[in-house]
């Protein structure tokens, strides 16, 4: 357990960057730090680090490289031991030698330590010196990075790899009446959950569920509802609470086609080292979210990049 930090950075890809880029800015509040090639850097204001979002133009949308911080230089190092095959790599902006290789399913993470502190222009300065940034008071203004909920053809061997190799600690599951894990949401941190594997009902490797960012409270989820009117976002499910979890949450899509959760969970954290996971039955997951709200169809079907035949 936590060799790795943390959820770090996560490159999302989108077939209209300008449309895409307006809603990470102008909606979702974060800052634009920088670009390079097809890419522009994005953060949130009260990540410490230079980069939260890298979003890349792309013939289609998905998830590019998800990026973890060691736990310190040594624990990088044992890390990618334990990984094994994958290879070396120029960071992003700001970031040092990144490890990068891939999970069961296909989808690609960086490793790294090395990194620069996010160092704000004076505009961008904040009134308090224990904050990142100016709280920038745009749009939703989320605080920072919550999680990332990948698509998986086998949920099992993608949760084993996170926590036989990357020391994740599960702490929520769906297990099906057969005995089949059909979701499954574990932690690097004391966070409930920092990367989720949710079963893929096409078969199709590497693919996109959600990412998710903080806000700071449930009155912020529901201003987000009202700015997502305001603004022509499409709104998929919520406000409402999941059961599993507890967090308070609101689904809309970016005009790239990918979905973004606003999330606050509130105070729940994991503080057991003996934890055991809970797991849900497929009658208790029947009975909808924790309030009675029936999941919509469209979170079992919709997951980026599109298939043949699906809007992008």
């Amino acid at each position: 357990m936590h060799q790795i930090a943390h959820l770090a950075h996560i490159e999302i890809r989108t077939p209209v960057p300008e449309q895409s880029l307006d809603f990470f800015t102008r909606y979702l509040g974060l800052t634009e730090n920088g670009s390079a090639g097809d890419s522009v850097f994005l953060r949130a204001w009260d990540d410490y680090e230079n980069i939260t979002i890298k979003l890349t133009a792309h013939a289609t949308s998905g998830v590019g490289r998800t990026n973890l911080r060691a736990a310190g230089p040594e624990a990088l190092k044992e890390l990618v031991a334990k990984i094994g095959k994958g290879g070396w790599q120029d960071g992003d902006p700001g970031y040092g030698p990144t490890f990068v290789f891939t999970d069961p399913d296909g989808h690609e993470f960086g490793l790294y330590y090395e990194n620069e502190w996010y160092q704000p222009p004076p505009a961008l300065k904040p009134a308090l010196k224990n904050q990142a940034q100016a709280y920038p008071g745009r749009g939703v203004s989320v605080r920072r990075l919550d999680h990332i909920n990948f698509l998986g053809v086998d949920v099992e061997s993608n949760r084993d790899y996170l926590r036989d190799v990357l020391g994740a600690r599960v702490t929520e599951q769906i297990v099906l009446d057969d005995g089949t894990v059909n979701g499954s949401w574990t932690t690097f941190t004391n966070k409930g959950y920092d990367a989720v594997y949710t079963r893929d009902r096409t078969g199709t490797p590497g693919r996109l569920h959600h990412i998710a960012f903080a806000t700071d409270s449930r009155d912020d989820i529901l201003r987000a509802a009202d700015i997502a009117l305001e603004q022509g976002v499409f709104i998929e499910t919520g406000p409402h609470k999941h059961a599993i979890q507890q967090t308070f949450f609101l689904y809309v899509y970016e005009p790239g086609g990918n979905r973004i959760e606003l999330c606050n969970a509130g105070a729940r954290l994991v503080l057991a080292p003996d934890w055991q996971p809970i797991d849900w039955t497929e009658a208790e997951r029947a009975r909808g979210q924790a309030w009675g709200l029936q999941t919509i169809a469209s979170f079992h079907t919709h997951g980026t990049p599109p298939l043949t035949g699906e809007p992008a």
